[in-house]
């Protein structure tokens, strides 16, 4: 197979991951005898500072060229410190979402058992947990009305939604659940919000075209609390955009650290796979990051873009038996971790390409 990845590793510690991610790309495309092109772009600080935009138009027209994109992280402190920006790193990332259509966010919430005693959460009741969350990627109130009124003293942000766009994103969750568990909780917050009761309406209405699927609602409030009291209780979750935003951030005490979480942001053309962390610019320059959530968004990539699912597969298999191996990066060790055995970014890239 001969498919074209675009590189955008973006800002702090993506710089980082997304260079283990591209060498596992590499080494697949060597087992598996595929025939991988790369190209690498600009997004979000390191666009600013280069060209004043956070999504140059040059990034966007590679995106749409390639295949697929293995992207990394946006954000500085630099912008976090100063509300009043005009131009801000994350307004590439969002207009990237929008340009691309990407309505989809995956996100797998998957527990390595090696990893049970890295979360602040009973093994007990983590063991055996497995989530797909679908959030909602280009809607709600990241994208809604927004601005100051009342000579600033009073700020807006208008959370919208259409019928349609409720509609394809449960139609994925639905068709997901049924290769899966046959569960699907809708995760809303209908008893308040009028944008929640048209949400609930159509994964209502579609409800009958899956009569496999048991349907269950739940409010945000509740859903927050039971995903650390039972996550075995949920298999696939479909939820707006911001509810997901929080709700998957929180799903990430299940995995035992965000290092570990892939997502993959989809839609009706070129897909963008990236750990759900942020820019971590506190570690930024250490090389102390976790590289294992960019690789697994790899895996993602060779799954969802390309029916790779052997090669995928084989991504994961390789990060379940570095864990098993005993190796941990500083995140995920805890107090019974030789010393030897916590590795740095490279290192654990280059461990983890012996798995391979």
């Amino acid at each position: 197979m001969k498919k074209h990845i675009l590189i955008v590793p973006g800002d702090g510690i993506g710089q980082e991951v997304t260079a283990v991610g591209k060498k596992v790309l590499e080494r697949i495309a060597e087992k598996f005898n595929h025939e991988f092109t790369y190209d690498e772009a600009l997004i979000g600080h390191v666009a600013i500072e280069a060209t004043g935009n956070p999504l140059p138009d040059e990034t966007l027209e590679k995106m749409r060229a390639s295949d697929a994109v293995l992207f990394g992280a946006v954000g500085h402190p630099k912008y976090d410190n100063d509300p009043s920006a005009k131009v801000r790193p994350e307004q590439g990332l969002l207009k990237m979402r929008k340009e691309l259509g990407l309505y989809a966010n995956l996100r797998p919430i998957k527990l390595f058992d090696e990893l049970l005693s890295a979360s602040s959460i009973k093994p007990e009741i983590l063991k055996g947990s497995d989530i797909l969350f679908f959030r909602e990627l280009t809607g709600d109130i990241y994208f809604g009305e927004k601005g100051r009124k009342n000579d600033g003293d009073t700020a807006y942000d208008i959370a919208e939604y259409s019928k349609y766009e409720v509609e394809r994103i449960a139609r994925r969750a639905f068709e997901a659940a049924m290769t899966r568990g046959k569960r699907l909780c809708s995760v809303d917050k209908a008893n308040v919000l009028e944008s929640s009761r048209l949400w609930r309406e159509v994964v209502q209405a579609i409800a009958p075209e899956y009569p496999e699927v048991t349907v269950e609602h739940i409010f945000v409030d509740a859903a927050a609390m039971m995903l650390i009291k039972d996550p075995k209780r949920f298999d696939v979750v479909v939820t707006a955009n911001l509810f997901g935003d929080i709700l998957t951030d929180e799903a990430s005490q299940i995995a035992g650290s965000m290092g570990m979480l892939a997502s993959a942001s989809v839609g009706d053309s070129t897909g963008v796979y990236e750990p759900i962390h942020g820019s971590a610019h506190d570690i930024t320059g250490k090389g102390v990051a976790n590289p294992l959530a960019s690789v697994l968004s790899a895996a993602l990539l060779l799954d969802i873009s390309f029916g790779l699912k052997d090669e995928s597969n084989a991504i994961i298999a390789a990060v379940d038996q570095l864990l098993k191996d005993g190796f941990r990066t500083r995140d995920i060790a805890d107090a019974n971790t030789p010393a030897d055995k916590i590795l740095n970014t490279e290192a654990a890239g280059e461990e983890l390409l012996k798995r391979l």
